[in-house]
C-alpha cells in the first residue's frame, strides 16, 4: 500500500466518525501516516454524516477525499451522494440491512448486513459501524487485526469496549 482513500459515509448516530477516528488511529498503530476528517448536519441523528481517512506510507500533501478507493456506505442516501466518488476499480461495502438500491457500477461490491447482525447479536445497532471495520480488515487488509483492537479499546469507553471488540471480530467473519 502507497496511499489509500477512503469515505465511510452514513447517517448521523450509526458511528461513521467514530468507525473513522478508529481506522485512523489503528493506520497509526501499524506505522503508516493518517489524517480522518469528518463532516454531518446540524442534527446529531438522522442527518447525513461522513468521515473521510487518507492513509499512507509517505507523507499526505492534500487531506480531503478527492475519489476514494474504499467507500463504506451505511445508508441508502449515503449511496446515492457519494457512489459518483468511487474510483472505477474501487471497493463498495455497503451495510445491506439499510441499503436495498445499488447502482450500477464497476466496482467490487461486499453487502454486508451490518445494522440486522448488531441488532440481534450485540441488541443495538449501534455497533454497525464496528462490523463494518472488521469486513473491511477481512477485505482489504488496511491495517492489522492487533492495531484495530487497541484503537477500539483506546477509543471507546470502557463500559462497552467488550462489545465493540466483540462486533469488529463478528465483522472479521463475515467477508471469508
Amino acid at each position: 500500500m502507497k496511499k489509500v482513500e477512503l469515505r465511510i459515509s452514513g447517517l448521523g448516530g450509526q458511528g461513521a466518525v467514530l468507525a473513522g477516528q478508529i481506522l485512523g488511529r489503528a493506520a497509526v498503530y501499524d506505522g503508516k501516516n493518517a489524517v480522518q476528517t469528518q463532516s454531518y448536519g446540524a442534527e446529531a441523528r438522522g442527518s447525513a454524516s461522513q468521515s473521510e481517512v487518507i492513509i499512507s506510507d509517505g507523507k499526505i500533501g492534500f487531506p480531503i477525499v478527492r475519489k476514494c478507493e474504499i467507500l463504506i456506505a451505511m445508508s441508502q442516501e449515503a449511496i446515492e451522494k457519494n457512489i459518483k466518488d468511487l474510483e472505477e476499480d474501487g471497493i463498495l461495502l455497503v451495510d445491506s440491512s439499510t441499503v436495498k438500491k445499488l447502482p450500477e457500477t464497476n466496482v467490487r461490491i461486499f453487502k454486508i448486513p451490518a445494522t440486522e447482525i448488531a441488532e440481534t447479536m450485540f441488541k443495538a445497532k449501534i455497533y454497525a459501524n464496528m462490523i463494518m471495520l472488521g469486513a473491511l480488515t477481512s477485505i482489504t487488509k488496511i491495517t492489522n487485526e492487533k492495531s484495530f483492537t487497541r484503537a477500539i479499546k483506546e477509543t471507546v469507553s470502557k463500559e462497552i469496549v467488550n462489545t465493540n471488540l466483540n462486533a469488529y471480530r463478528k465483522g472479521l467473519t463475515l467477508t471469508a
